[in-house]
């Protein structure tokens, strides 16, 4: 069936080398992994050839794009990776979420969380780019997996595109707009697959400058420092009423915050030093995955691994893409072309990015006393209370291009405090 444009906008396993080679590896996903647990994927299982059936059975190809990873040694021009968090009824958590599997909405499956991962050349900088669910944008047209041909819109929310047709279809329309990045690599991950990966690792840590209460998820948090896991680590990722402005928008900070917390642990090697439980991880992630064609082949995570394997916490950022408010809803966003030209042209060019924004209380982290940051400068990480525990933000190492002060953004060397709203 052919859907037609909406009128107006809506608001190996290793071959050889032995133990040395399995170490260092493991250690490489860190990065990767952390980007793709926040919606319930683990890279670390595609190192095992046993498991490659589960992940190559619903493998998708990517309109436009390869129909397998390159050889190895391949990616030295760096690469782009999608993740897509799917809200979709999940059996298994039925009673987690009373009316998701037997609701008016039961069948509705929307790309909640969408992420591009973007890895530059030498030198090595990951530039994590969250795309908010409620931002209106255009959509091309596309060819769903099914072979439907799904006709182009003029604007969109770009979390119907999933429902709309399917992963490649998400991969198209965050790539026109993204200065055209090609989207090499592809997953798409269900919420559920949180819970369980969070209770493998033992939580994760994230900090609160204000409680947090949400009736609509449950999380009920107070002030200071939390280690969370399993069905309280989805509430904290899916919460948008617990946050001080109760939009979508804090929601994508809380979101980094988590995924700066779990880079900085995995990366520490108190989880990927332990073989046993990076395997148990990936069973888990693999369960629930869709992949792209080009992740089907197990070794092809080991090569993107190696890619990043030296990035430091410093060179991660994450941005939330540029946006400002729809003139024709106030309840929605819609892309600052500006704003994201500047961004794609200096990822392109592989510059250093600088964040000028400024956060204040009514976004959904909180970073007091910190200078503007970028790509390549370690950031101070305040206290609870926000004040500043860490010396001060040595000077970038090379020129860096100022984003707009309206982009919102931090690394993954910064802790940052989510701004609760106690009243839900």
């Amino acid at each position: 069936m052919t859907r037609h444009p909406a009128s107006r906008p809506l608001a190996q396993h290793s071959s050889a080398h032995g133990p040395r080679l399995w170490t260092r590896a493991l250690r490489a996903v860190g990065i990767s992994l952390a980007v793709l647990l926040v919606s319930g994927a683990g890279v670390v299982g595609y190192v095992l050839s046993d498991l490659t059936a589960a992940v190559a059975h619903n493998a998708v190809q990517l309109e436009g794009g390869p129909t397998a990873a390159p050889d190895f040694g391949a990616y030295k021009g760096g690469f782009n990776m999608l993740v897509v968090g799917i809200d979709a009824c999940e059996a298994k958590y039925a009673d987690l979420f009373p009316g998701r599997c037997d609701g008016p909405d039961a069948s509705s499956v929307n790309n909640d969380v969408t992420v591009l991962m973007h890895v530059s050349n030498t030198p090595r900088r990951i530039t994590v780019v969250s795309y908010p669910r409620d931002m209106i944008v255009p959509v091309p047209s596309c060819t769903a997996k099914d072979g439907t041909q799904i006709s182009a819109q003029s604007g969109a929310m770009i979390n119907t595109t999933y429902q709309e047709g399917g992963l490649s279809c998400v991969a198209k329309t965050v790539s026109a707009l993204s200065g055209g990045q090609k989207i090499d690599f592809a997953a798409a991950v269900n919420f559920g697959t949180v819970i369980d990966i969070t209770n493998a690792i033992g939580g994760v840590q994230v900090c609160l400058a204000t409680p947090m209460n949400d009736p609509y998820t449950g999380l009920d948090l107070s002030a200071g420092q939390h280690t969370i896991q399993g069905l309280q680590a989805l509430q904290f990722l899916r919460t948008r009423h617990g946050l001080v402005s109760g939009s979508d928008l804090a929601r994508i900070g809380n979101q980094q915050q988590y995924l700066g917390s779990l880079a900085r642990q995995l990366t520490s090697g108190a989880v990927l030093s332990n073989v046993p439980e990076v395997l148990k991880i990936a069973n888990i992630a693999l369960s629930n995955l869709e992949a792209s064609t080009t992740l089907a082949d197990p070794s092809t995570i080991v090569q993107l691994a190696l890619a990043v394997k030296d990035v430091k916490p410093a060179d991660i950022t994450f941005i939330q893409y540029p946006n400002m408010t729809d003139p024709d809803d106030p309840n929605r966003v819609v892309p600052d072309d500006a704003s994201a030209q500047t961004l794609w042209t200096a990822v392109a060019a592989n510059q250093p990015l600088l964040i000028t924004h400024k956060n204040t209380v009514n976004d959904g982290v909180t970073v007091e006393g910190a200078a503007p940051t970028s790509t390549g400068a370690a950031t101070p990480a305040p206290s609870p209370s926000g004040a500043s525990t860490a010396a001060p933000t040595p000077a970038p190492t090379e020129s860096a291009v100022p984003l707009s002060d309206t982009v919102r953004g931090s690394t993954a060397a910064q802790q940052t405090c989510s701004n609760g709203d106690t009243g839900g």
